[in-house]
């Protein structure tokens, strides 16, 4: 069996032990397509098996999550966390609540962030969770009673040398403030590791919550910069508005960019004045009101109803940061169509295979999630540090932190596909670094 045999084989299998979780195929194809030169060079790796047991999560829990919303019926949830692996590290990844999370949806997650977080360089090993619960329209006494419900089965599984979870979308300070509280609880004692994402006024970190979307702009300028573009002068557009949108639109506009449009998952809005990102700090994190109500205060704005065609607005840079597959191949083609010159991912694998294949072959600068939205985890990294050594560090350390590890990812990623025969290639590049760092401490510690 040739290597382009064995890796379909490895593909095949996956798809028939894990039937209908169309996420997960794409996230293990989109990582496979990459790796037949390092099976060429290095056939050791097919004879350990270490493929097939990086595919197979090491744990996956699912459980209900009862909870008794204002009018005092009875809500039953769904609960999820993968464990995938544990070769570098504690299992270390966020915990997602919204309506479309399954279990495809937190194995795809989990098996990315196995090789994001090896990408840093730090102590992490990955995971993933969460629920189909929506927080979207319940009173802080209902997520509270939600979140307490969740972590009085989840705390069972997880631990500050175990499994750190974080947050992601639909759960932001509010949600990890009242998971702590009932952890605590539960445990009797403050084990400050056991969440990061956490208050800065009980072991959270400076600079988290700017942390991936600091991490995304920190990348892509890596990949600006190698031909001579910046973003001084930019038009620059950000899907989403969320914690990774804000902070991407706040460092872009630092660096002199122009960002003209961001969104919700009800529309977009496109300013070509350049956003004013005071109001939609504003609206999203203090008002947790939807994006439409920014043309109330400039009305010279345009709000249009859906999000995908925020892709239709001309620009240098765009920036994914909403969701999974938010970019298809005809935004694609419409993007390099209007001149764009960079995608960064911000998100979690938000151009479907098809969009990538687009930007590749149309040679626009293409930083890939794994890589580019590394800043996050890499904090949330941090944090565990800072909690275990019981000091904080200030903003601008973190921030330096993470500046240097971000364009340590690049680097990797850059040697890494030169090495394997496709140079400037960041997808293939940030997988063959992430799966190398990962296999040889898999190899290291045995058939585990």
């Amino acid at each position: 069996m040739n290597v382009e045999q064995y890796l379909n084989s490895v593909y095949e299998t996956v798809i028939q032990r894990n039937p209908h979780e169309a996420e997960f195929h794409q996230a293990v194809k989109e990582f496979l397509d990459s790796l037949a030169p390092v099976f060429e060079k290095y056939p050791h790796y097919k004879d350990t098996g270490v493929l097939e047991r990086m595919v197979e999560p090491e744990r996956l829990v699912s459980f209900r999550v009862p909870w008794v919303n204002d009018a005092g019926q009875v809500q039953v949830n769904r609960g999820f966390r993968v464990q995938f692996n544990s070769a570098l590290g504690p299992y270390k990844g966020g915990l997602r609540f919204h309506p479309s999370v399954n279990a495809s949806i937190i194995k795809f997650l989990g098996f990315e962030q196995i090789f994001k977080n090896s990408l840093t360089g730090l102590p992490i090993g990955g995971g993933k969770g969460g629920s189909d619960f929506d927080p979207k329209g319940k009173s802080d006494g209902e997520v509270m009673r939600f979140c307490q419900s969740f972590i009085t089965e989840l705390y069972r599984h997880i631990g500050q040398d175990t499994d750190v979870p974080a947050g992601d979308i639909g759960v932001g300070a509010r949600e990890i403030g009242f998971l702590f509280g009932q952890y605590k609880r539960i445990r009797g004692g403050n084990e400050a590791g056991v969440l990061t994402g956490k208050g800065i006024g009980y072991g959270g970190s400076l600079a988290r919550k700017e942390a991936t979307g600091y991490g995304c702009i920190y990348f892509v300028n890596e990949m600006l910069q190698s031909r001579g573009l910046s973003y001084e002068g930019a038009t620059v557009v950000v899907s989403g508005s969320g914690n990774v949108s804000i902070y991407a639109m706040e460092k872009a506009m630092e660096l002199g960019a122009k960002v003209v449009a961001c969104s919700d998952s009800g529309g977009y809005i496109h300013d070509p004045n350049g956003i004013d990102l005071d109001l939609v700090k504003q609206l999203k994190e203090v008002g947790r009101s939807r994006i439409s109500e920014y043309v109330k205060t400039h009305p010279h704005a345009t709000y249009t109803e859906g999000s995908q065609r925020i892709w239709e607005i001309p620009c240098d840079i765009a920036l994914p940061c909403a969701t999974q597959n938010e970019i298809d191949e005809a935004s694609a083609a419409t993007l390099v169509k209007n001149g764009v010159k960079a995608v960064g991912e911000g998100a979690n694998m938000p151009s479907t295979l098809e969009a990538v294949e687009v930007f590749l072959k149309n040679d626009v600068l293409f930083g890939p999630a794994k890589a580019a939205n590394a800043g996050g985890v890499a904090v949330s990294a941090l944090e565990m540090s800072q909690n275990s050594m019981r000091l904080s560090w200030t903003f601008e350390e973190v921030d330096s932190r993470l500046h240097d590890i971000m364009k340590n990812i690049y680097q990797q990623s850059m040697k890494a596909s030169e090495e394997f025969g496709a140079p400037g290639n960041l997808v293939v590049g940030a997988n063959i670094a992430g799966f190398l760092n990962v296999a040889d401490a898999m190899l290291a510690q045995g058939v585990v």
